[in-house]
């Protein structure tokens, strides 16, 4: 579901928080990617150690015990209803099911054990939201932007099955004959190559939050007669995503600091005839499906569970297995202010990769967008695995 990656946040790497070293030394680094201080020749090149999870203690996890445990145990039960079809998870789910929440911290501490991940000096973690959009179920007024199903000619390929060691690894494309080849870019879907005509779900009146509703993966539209209807994310065209924020910055459009969900907003109703041009720079495009609304719910994440808010993150299924509980020491948006406590790991996005990644889940409306468009800081994942068992790698991705 959470594409927001660099694109809440398109500029690199995030400043430091304690314990953590400074990534952003090279104005050219590309975003989200680790620099090299380094000039060549200073020192012999030595291979980067391969990611990996080591067992810790509790004492090691930062701040453990400041969290209110209970409060991410609905979450955990809701990630517990497939994890326990997992032989390692089977009977802490089972034990779970009777436990009272308030005694959250004792029964992870029993059944659980910390891992962090070695070998990854790279970390970021952004913020995602549901939006709220307008809409109409037909093209009229100012509902001039369809949301689309996915269309029929869209393939997803799981490589797995050609390969076991690419597990997870799914490409898109389309038949070209007998040949298949990728599937259409942004331009060229809204130009109306691709096969979209009555796949149209709804309308809405701004262009613009339609294009950070396919970042964010789900959404709720409000139509003209009152009713909210749900979106989650559906389908992918298979194209990498590329952040906006980067390149309006690159052409002098916006200052660095004005590179947020909020101030690319705010250029675009500045800017509504270079918008198009703009958003077709990102050839990244997704598919929506309609699902039923629960007002008490988050959307569903790829788990297939609803997403809790403050206790729910998107991660990289190959790094931090889908479904488990996540420690995070990490602080909120533009300030130093700790924010660290237990989340789970029930959703992914095309652009959270890495092993140190994470995308936070704020929740429903204005305010959690506010802080979602402006989080983009240093963080760190300690993985709790069920005692005695060895953390998995890999899993399927979007």
């Amino acid at each position: 579901m959470a594409l927001a990656a660099c694109a809440n946040s398109p500029l690199g790497p995030p400043p430091p928080i304690a314990g953590h070293a400074a990534a952003a030394c090279a104005p050219q680094a590309p975003a989200c990617a680790p620099c090299v201080c380094e000039k060549p020749g200073d020192k012999p090149e030595v291979p980067a150690a391969k990611p990996a999870w080591i067992q810790a203690g509790w004492s090691d996890v930062p701040n453990w015990g400041s969290d209110r445990h209970e409060d991410a145990w609905r979450s955990f039960l809701a990630s517990c209803g497939v994890l326990k079809r997992q032989a390692p998870w089977r009977t802490v789910c089972t034990e779970a099911e009777s436990v009272n929440p308030s005694a959250a911290r004792i029964f992870f501490e029993r059944n659980l054990a910390p891992w962090r991940m070695t070998g990854s000096s790279s970390s970021m973690v952004t913020g995602y939201y549901e939006p709220l959009l307008s809409g109409s179920r037909s093209r009229r007024g100012n509902n001039q932007h369809a949301v689309y199903a996915a269309p029929p000619d869209l393939l997803t390929i799981d490589l797995g099955d050609v390969r076991p060691d690419l597990k997870g690894q799914r490409l898109r494309g389309r038949l070209e004959g007998n040949r298949v080849v990728p599937y259409f870019d942004r331009a060229a879907i809204e130009s109306g190559k691709a096969a979209i005509a009555g796949r149209e779900i709804v309308y809405v009146d701004d262009a613009v939050e339609l294009f950070f509703l396919q970042i964010q993966g789900s959404g709720r539209v409000r139509l003209e007669n009152g009713e909210t209807v749900r979106l989650n994310y559906a389908d992918q065209n298979g194209h990498p995503f590329r952040g906006i924020g980067r390149l309006l910055v690159e052409r002098g459009e916006l200052k660095l600091e004005q590179a947020s969900m909020q101030g690319i907003k705010a250029w675009a109703k500045a800017n509504p005839a270079k918008l198009t041009e703009l958003l077709n720079n990102n050839p990244s495009y997704v598919f929506f499906r309609e699902i039923k609304l629960d007002s008490d719910a988050g959307p569903p994440g790829a788990l297939g569970v609803p997403l809790f808010a403050g206790r729910s993150i998107a991660v990289d299924p190959a790094f931090v297995p889908l479904g488990a509980p996540v420690w995070l020491a990490t602080t909120y948006p533009n300030t130093t202010r700790q924010l660290e406590r237990l989340v789970m790991a029930q959703d992914t996005g095309g652009a959270i990769r890495g092993p140190q990644r994470a995308d936070f889940f704020w929740g429903f409306g204005d305010e959690a967008g506010r802080e979602a468009g402006r989080m983009r800081q240093a963080g760190e994942l300690w993985l709790l695995w069920p005692v005695g068992e060895q953390p998995t790698l890999g899993g399927p991705s979007r």
